[in-house]
């Protein structure tokens, strides 16, 4: 008996899935207890269809993300700060700083879980930091930290290596 899956059901399939299974399992297990329903021609179009426009609403965030990356991949941001001896930063620039900044500055709205910063940056100097998109997609922004006065210090490369 051809059957649609209404709900993930283990060693069977998951939902939306159209298999063929026993008679008696279908009669006695999946129908009973909604798990499934009957594979008439008119739920196999309706399957048909469900799938077509997964498949182009994957489509389309597809794409929304690949822009998306390629406007980070762009952008450089210029953090001013002030600085104590040896070129460190009185506090430090976060993620969650970068992703405000992207907000006010580019219009573009990043989750700060989404910004790959293990440390905060703490030091003077230009980063090359990943924002993670999508699984496959991983742009860098440039983060260019300067003193307030304006002035570029050398990168600090232990730093810089730490942040990518």
């Amino acid at each position: 008996m051809k059957v649609i899956l209404l709900k993930d059901v283990d060693g069977l399939g998951k939902a939306g899935d159209l298999k063929e299974v026993a008679n008696g399992y279908a009669r006695n297990y999946l129908l009973p207890n909604q798990l499934a329903a009957g594979a008439t021609p008119g739920l196999v179009a309706n399957r048909t269809q469900r799938i077509a426009a997964e498949q182009r609403k994957q489509e389309k965030l597809a794409e929304s993300n690949r822009q998306l990356a390629e406007q980070l991949g762009k952008v450089t941001l210029t953090f001013k700060a002030k600085v104590g001896s040896q070129g460190r930063l009185y506090g430090s620039i976060t993620s969650q700083d970068i992703a405000s900044a992207l907000r006010e500055s580019e219009k573009l709205t990043i989750d700060r879980r989404s910004i790959d910063l293990p440390d905060p940056i703490r030091a003077l100097g230009s980063f090359s930091i990943p924002v993670k998109v999508a699984t496959s997609l991983e742009p860098k922004i440039t983060v260019n930290v300067v003193d307030e006065t304006g002035q570029v210090a050398a990168t600090n490369e232990s730093e810089q290596v730490a942040a990518e």
